[in-house]
């Protein structure tokens, strides 16, 4: 199966250079390019691509912004950002806005393929080039402290419908795609969402991200189907 990717950066030549190596490879193909957020969720829109390789600083456009749009546009399609940002905090926010991975643009020529690769399948992959093992360290004992605090196998508590809405808001769709998706009613999902924060003990859709990364949702296959 070939990979259809858009190419979402400010930079001319970077996209240029990125182009080359992703249309060499047997398994991928660029399937546009996109200068800014808001032409990247345009570009979505009329190529529906597979994956989105997607900057975060793209001028007065914010590719935050656009991760989000992009999730609740085109379902079907993944996020994989590209950033010259290596702090932790760049990474908590891409993955809660709906990407499915970050990569620093120092290590593309050695880790982007194999991201793109990894989203593209479903996977959450995250590489940081600059103190990146403190990163993964930091983010790791957060997902420690987390699941300490609460009851072993906490995803337990919840229904397979609960699940399967979990997973959907941490993917990043509205609570209309998801009615829609399931068949219910919006009014449902929005219990359903209620019920799974109360036990969980979360607050927030960020909370929501952390856990499901923490507890391997999204890393396994997207959406647990159950009643």
């Amino acid at each position: 199966m070939t990979i259809r990717v858009l190419l979402a950066d400010d930079h001319a030549v970077l996209r240029a250079g990125l182009a080359m190596l992703l249309n060499a490879q047997s398994d991928m193909e660029v399937a546009g390019e996109a200068g800014n957020g808001a032409e990247a969720v345009r570009s979505v829109q009329t190529t529906a691509p597979d994956l989105v390789v997607m900057d975060l600083s793209m001028g007065e456009h914010s590719g935050l912004e656009a991760i989000s749009k992009v999730r609740s546009s085109s379902v079907g399609t993944k996020v994989l950002v590209l950033s010259m940002h290596t702090d932790a905090s760049y990474v908590r926010m891409a993955l809660a806005a709906g990407a499915s991975g970050y990569v620093a643009k120092s290590v593309a020529d050695t880790e982007l393929l194999t991201a793109i690769r990894a989203v593209a399948q479903g996977r959450t992959f995250v590489d940081l080039a600059f103190e990146a093992q403190a990163v993964r360290s930091e983010v790791m004992e957060e997902y420690r402290q987390e699941s300490e605090s609460r009851p072993a196998d906490p995803i337990r508590r919840l229904s397979g419908r609960e699940r399967e809405v979990l997973s959907r808001v941490a993917q990043g769709f509205t609570n209309s795609q998801i009615a829609e998706s399931l068949g219910i009613s919006v009014k449902s999902i929005e219990t359903y969402r209620a019920r799974v924060l109360e036990k969980l003990g979360l607050r927030t859709r960020a909370e929501l991200v952390r856990f499901a990364l923490g507890s391997g949702l999204l890393t396994s296959e997207r959406g647990v189907h159950g009643a």
